[in-house]
């Protein structure tokens, strides 16, 4: 990289007007990493901080003309995939990723397999494991947590983080996979109240160490730890779920 330069992360993922989830979630983390996002609209959403009550895919056409604009001008360091939206869109945004991938064998790929909000509400037009299934080939790293895992099954990525962030107990518990073989894991005090973008946040976080060149052990690490102290820090904009406090500003 030239004196000065971030390295870019492209990102894929709908606008939550909340401000809590998706871009407006991936922009921040992403900046916070010293890395900088390029963000690409897959689709509109109607929420709050807890509920989804509307989802309108962006067209594909219009989601790989948003893109190509950037993969054509930037050097892209990583990518991030949140929804996609529709089917049609995970199409092309595979198509997309084949061609990046012909130019960079090893660009980082991180997917957050999203298939339904928190409370269980669509985030996509489509059936939500058929989406994810367009994309997982191209992942270098997926990280789902155990209901995502469960309702996918079979994740050929070659790296995996299954989160445990929607178990019981005191202990949030991690796991690192490599080719289906567990290789650590890292152990989070479980915080109390309920969060808005939690998920976006640990891959979007991720996608920005990736993007330095960090190696996978220390971008997870790296990653989880600014992940737990921004929920740590998490804010209210109104009842139910708090807001990840994403950037390092004091507390007034």
């Amino acid at each position: 990289m030239s004196p000065g330069a971030v390295p870019a992360v492209l990102v894929f993922a709908g606008l939550d007007p909340s401000g809590g989830a998706g871009l407006a979630a991936d922009v921040l983390a992403i900046a916070e990493q010293g890395a900088h996002a390029l963000p690409v609209a897959t689709a509109l959403t109607v929420q709050d901080n807890n509920r989804v009550h509307a989802v309108q895919a962006v067209d594909a056409a219009f989601v790989l003309a948003q893109a190509q604009a950037l993969v054509d001008s930037v050097h892209i360091r990583a990518v991030k995939l949140g929804i996609p939206g529709s089917r049609a869109n995970a199409r092309a945004i595979a198509g997309l990723l084949r061609a990046l991938r012909a130019r960079d064998p090893q660009l980082p790929i991180v997917l957050d397999p999203v298939l339904a909000s928190g409370h269980g509400d669509a985030l996509a037009e489509d059936d939500p494991v058929g989406i994810v299934n367009e994309l997982l080939p191209l992942a270098t790293i997926a990280l789902p947590n155990e209901p995502e895992a469960s309702a996918v099954g079979d994740f050929p990525c070659a790296h995996l983080l299954l989160t445990g962030g929607h178990g019981e107990g005191s202990v949030v518990e991690n796991r690192w996979y490599t080719h289906g073989q567990l290789v650590r894991r890292w152990r989070w005090a479980r915080l109390p109240g309920a969060f808005h973008g939690s998920g976006c946040t640990l891959a979007a976080s991720l996608a920005g160490r990736l993007a330095h060149g960090e190696t996978m052990a220390a971008a997870l690490g790296a990653a989880q730890a600014y992940c737990h102290d921004a929920l740590a820090r998490a804010f209210a904009i109104a009842p139910g779920q708090r807001i990840p406090r994403r950037f390092l500003l004091p507390i007034v």
